[in-house]
């Protein structure tokens, strides 16, 4: 089996720039402030959190998961794109080399739409898992939305 790739959407109430900050800039601090039980840490490895960065991505109680350790692949700060790869970690399972996805925030309307690419690279012919992956999105779409949550209860942060 070849590469797979996923498309998903959201959308939000809040500008480009600031959720770009928000999640992407000052992700790795906010998000485990905001859900300590989906994410419990974020430490870099090697780099400045720009193209080239190795981070450990430590997941709370609340995930299935223990770690994985993510490569930052590029970070336009300009153009809101944020590409990284997953590159080792319980979350690929064992069937999958690599998880690479690339994020891009739009304008749209008032706020913002959040599109994001991601493409599963498994080990020789395994099978990829159709349903975990939307699992793991739905999963996602729930931290997005608290994160939204305080961003929008906190107007002053970022």
């Amino acid at each position: 089996m070849g590469a797979f790739t996923h498309d998903h959407e959201v959308t939000s109430s809040i500008p480009p720039a600031r959720l770009f900050n928000a999640f992407i800039v000052n992700g790795d601090t906010l998000i485990p402030q905001v859900l300590p039980q989906a994410i419990k840490s974020v430490e870099i490895l090697q780099g400045d959190g720009g193209a080239g960065t190795i981070k450990v991505v430590s997941f709370g109680e609340g995930s299935q998961f223990k770690s994985v350790k993510q490569h930052v692949d590029a970070l336009d700060k300009e153009n809101h794109v944020y590409k990284y790869s997953v590159i080792e970690g319980d979350a690929l399972q064992g069937a999958v080399e690599k998880v690479s996805y690339e994020v891009q925030i739009l304008p749209s309307g008032e706020g913002s739409v959040c599109k994001t690419k991601s493409t599963y690279y498994p080990k020789g012919d395994a099978q990829i898992n159709e349903e975990e992956i939307k699992a793991g999105k739905d999963k996602a779409g729930l931290v997005f939305k608290a994160v939204e949550a305080y961003l929008i209860a906190h107007p002053e942060v970022y």
